[in-house]
């Protein structure tokens, strides 16, 4: 057991809420701290999502969530360039087969220009199809939002996360939160082997944000999750649309959503199914099947043989709960605002930030920074903060005499380990220099496994890579952390 360690403000969490509230805590003069329940930040909500920075024509006027998004997609463009991390800005279009649809594109439109959106642009159903000819004929209207873009979640959340660190954060990783406990002006808070006390905690723990605050007050809202699956289609089907479409159903329930990523490839995906465990990211039948019904009907021409993977996500979705007999139940409707409790002084709990919770962390890790510096009566600006962090070298993106200087100066970069992604051995020791510590930190990070082969060729490689460079047998080497060994059974004879 580790000793106690003081700090002013401790984040729990390393997901994308949680690295950007360390992030802003480190532009105060703040001591702070992150701790992480795995081994590795960016493993939770924010690994699995759609990849959208969505503009605010969502979310109901005059609410939080409503105002940070819009902000939030005004920087976004800055904020990426100062962490080095991909952002493009597609636009977007919702499109309408029918009269119900084109109630919500109106609504949606009025709602986003109450918001403050820009450029908001209801379009015929001829003008949609003229934009977007891969789509099926029969629009009856859509809403063009030129200011949505897409960027890389994981690249954000590592860039978040370094950045806090360069700044002064302190991270800890393999640390669960087992104890939360008030003591006089203090929290204490037990991660692992560490004891940490702080005056200000910002509970950021995504789908057990509810569990880590009922270890010190009576609950109050709980993340009901449900499931999600998407499908990634190769590069050559990247440009069979141009902006992320937003199919609009006549019928009530979910419509299909297509995003081409930073990196030339197309998403469809959210499917929406009910259930399922904080752990749980099993790709469904159903799910599956209506990704390709609904594409059969919306985009009639894509390929679908360009599927390279199928993922699962676990989406949060918050209830107000109340006591029955001995338990407690939720509420019949869920919370659609961003649900942030403050049952104590000096405690914040992010509880159920679903969508835009991506598009809104930076701005909300921003405000309860703030808030927690104003709190601890320390909110003078740290004059030494660097808002900026320097990206790894991505040896496919330089052009040829800027790739051989850095082969010449490092012989690493020009041995290409992931064929499908033109990924070099010297991404992966950067990489894992940086934390990567098993199949999936390094691909997060640097893309192998992520083209068509799905690692086939590179998996080997990279395993023997991290074994050497974290002085780890093999067999200790494991896809996602604890639970998924790469090698075993028969394999551990060979």
């Amino acid at each position: 057991m580790s000793s106690e360690e003081r700090f002013d403000a401790v984040v729990l969490g390393g997901g994308l809420l949680g690295c950007f509230a360390a992030r802003h805590l480190t532009s105060y003069k703040l001591r702070c701290a992150l701790v992480e329940a795995r081994e590795d930040v960016c493993t939770g909500i924010s690994r699995g999502n759609s990849a959208i920075v969505y503009t605010g024509c969502d979310n109901k006027s005059g609410t939080l969530k409503a105002r940070l998004c819009v902000q939030a997609n005004r920087t976004f463009e800055a904020l990426c360039a100062q962490l080095g991390v991909p952002f493009v800005r597609r636009g977007s279009l919702l499109v309408s087969y029918g009269p119900r649809g084109d109630q919500v594109v109106r609504r949606k439109y009025r709602q986003g220009r109450d918001n403050g959106v820009e450029n908001l642009e209801i379009l015929t159903g001829a003008q949609a199809e003229a934009m977007e000819p891969g789509l099926a004929p029969g629009i009856s209207c859509a809403l063009l939002a030129p200011g949505t873009g897409v960027t890389d979640p994981w690249a954000l959340c590592f860039a978040a996360c370094e950045n806090a660190q360069a700044n002064g954060c302190r991270v800890w990783r393999n640390a669960p939160v087992t104890a939360l406990a008030r003591e006089g002006a203090n929290w204490i808070v037990t991660a692992g082997p560490h004891t940490l006390r702080a005056g200000a905690v910002l509970n950021c723990c995504g789908l057990n944000a509810h569990r880590v605050q009922e270890l010190c007050t009576s609950p109050a809202v709980r993340v009901i999750p449900d499931r999600a699956d998407y499908l990634v289609l190769d590069q050559p089907a990247g440009p069979f649309v141009r902006h992320v479409i937003f199919q609009e159903p006549e019928q009530k329930g979910k419509g299909l959503t297509l995003v081409p990523t930073t990196d030339g490839k197309l998403l469809l995906g959210p499917s929406e199914q009910p259930g399922g465990e904080a752990s749980d990211r099993a790709v469904t039948a159903q799910g599956l099947d209506f990704l390709r019904s609904r594409a059969a009907r919306v985009v009639p021409g894509l390929d679908l043989s360009q599927v390279i993977r199928a993922f699962g996500a676990v989406r949060p979705n918050p209830f107000h709960v109340r006591r029955e007999g001995e338990g407690w139940v939720p509420e019949e409707r869920g919370i659609h605002s961003f649900a942030i409790e403050h049952p104590h002084p000096g405690l914040w709990s992010l509880i159920g930030i679903k969508t835009p919770g991506l598009t809104c962390a930076d701005a909300l890790g921003a405000m309860l920074a703030g808030e927690a510096a104003a709190y601890l009566g320390k909110d003078a600006p740290n004059p030494e903060f660097d808002p900026c962090r320097t990206p790894p070298p991505r040896p496919r993106d330089l052009d040829l005499p800027a790739r051989r200087a850095l082969v010449q100066a490092n012989p690493a970069y020009g041995r290409v380990v992931c064929r499908c992604e033109d990924v070099t051995e010297g991404e992966i020791l950067e990489a894992i220099r940086r934390g990567a510590v098993t199949l999936d930190g390094v691909k997060r990070r640097v893309g192998t496994g992520l083209g068509r082969c799905q690692g086939s060729w590179c998996a080997d490689r990279v395993l023997e890579l991290l074994s050497r460079e974290l002085g780890l047998s093999p067999w200790e080497v494991t896809q996602d952390g604890p639970g998924s060994p790469l090698l075993g059974g028969e394999r551990r004879d060979l």
